[in-house]
């Protein structure tokens, strides 16, 4: 039995919400062959390139070589480790020594300069939050790619890229904020048609192929602040608890009960960090009945307590 596409919907949408960018580092390349670019896997940050002109091969260990063409779109959205270059079989430089600063909220350029066919792209490392990305989104492919006819069925994305390609942004005023919050759009607008790929082979996320552990997870992503037991959620999956357990543990990574508590302490975390709400009204808006219970909880989660966690989120701001 195949999740139906509303469930699919469901599931893969809630991979969208917790992306919120912290920082972004883009670049600017303009290289001609023969040339090659080693990068190193990037933690908590998802990477992109976008080829505006000419084409490139991208490389990773133990995976199949990619070629980008002018118009594509290739996102890492785990940020691992790849080779950019002219050929798939070409040794390169680190990406350290040809930008070394690469600190969020600076820009940079590369430029090599060779005797062959010249290549344009617009490379970007998005930093996002790490304790708000689900184990779902972790469990995504390497690397996920748009050719240009699907780019250019996203007029926004398409015209976002070409904006943020250019070398004559506007400037002024808040313009990292600006920055970083269109490379946010763009990661997100990029992610929905790769997302509804993935709901069309479902094989290539292997928890789309278990309706029953799509809709608990659908359940733990929207309803966690509700009074749910493994014994519930396996009800509402329709499997036995020992089933729905074994199952979940093996398509997500990890238990159930983990999967819950992650939720609730990542929409707590928010809470305290975005909003005003009195840290007394927390516990129940995550789903957690005892006040002490809540508290226990968070400072085994994160290491400090609400109230710490709420300083140190307005010492930041």
């Amino acid at each position: 039995m195949e999740p139906t596409d509303s469930e699919g919907d469901d599931l893969l949408s809630e991979l969208l919400k917790p992306l919120r960018l912290t920082g972004v580092f883009d670049s600017r390349w303009r290289v001609s062959a023969p040339w090659a670019i080693e990068g190193d896997a990037e933690q908590s940050c998802a990477v992109l390139h976008f080829i505006t002109e000419g084409e490139c091969w991208i490389t990773a260990e133990d995976q199949t070589p990619l070629q980008l063409h002018e118009g594509d779109l290739a996102l890492f959205p785990t940020g691992t480790a790849h080779r950019l270059s002219d050929q798939p079989d070409r040794r390169g430089v680190a990406l350290a020594a040809v930008l070394p600063e690469r600190a969020p909220g600076t820009s940079g350029e590369i430029r090599i300069d060779g005797d062959g066919p010249e290549s344009r792209l617009l490379c970007a490392g998005l930093h996002y939050d790490a304790s708000a990305a689900t184990h779902l989104y972790k469990a995504l492919p390497w690397a996920l790619v748009l050719d240009r006819s699907q780019v250019d069925q996203e007029p926004l994305l398409r015209d976002t890229l070409r904006l943020l390609a250019t070398t004559d942004r506007p400037v002024g005023p808040g313009d990292r904020l600006i920055t970083l919050r269109t490379f946010e759009m763009a990661l997100v607008l990029a992610l929905r048609p790769l997302l509804r790929e993935l709901a069309r082979n479902p094989s290539a996320l292997p928890v789309l192929r278990n309706p029953g552990i799509s809709r608990a997870m659908v359940i733990i992503a929207t309803r966690f602040a509700e009074p749910w037991t493994i014994e519930s959620l396996a009800r509402e999956a329709g499997m036995s608890r020992s089933a729905f357990t074994a199952a979940f543990r093996e398509l997500v990574g990890e238990a159930p009960a983990r999967h819950l508590t992650g939720r609730r302490m990542q929409e707590a975390a928010r809470l305290l960090g975005e909003t005003s709400l009195p840290q007394s009204a927390v516990p129940e808006r995550v789903g957690y009945l005892s006040a002490v219970g809540f508290h226990l909880a968070f400072r085994k989660w994160f290491g400090m307590t609400p109230g710490e966690y709420r300083s140190g989120s307005s010492s930041a701001a």
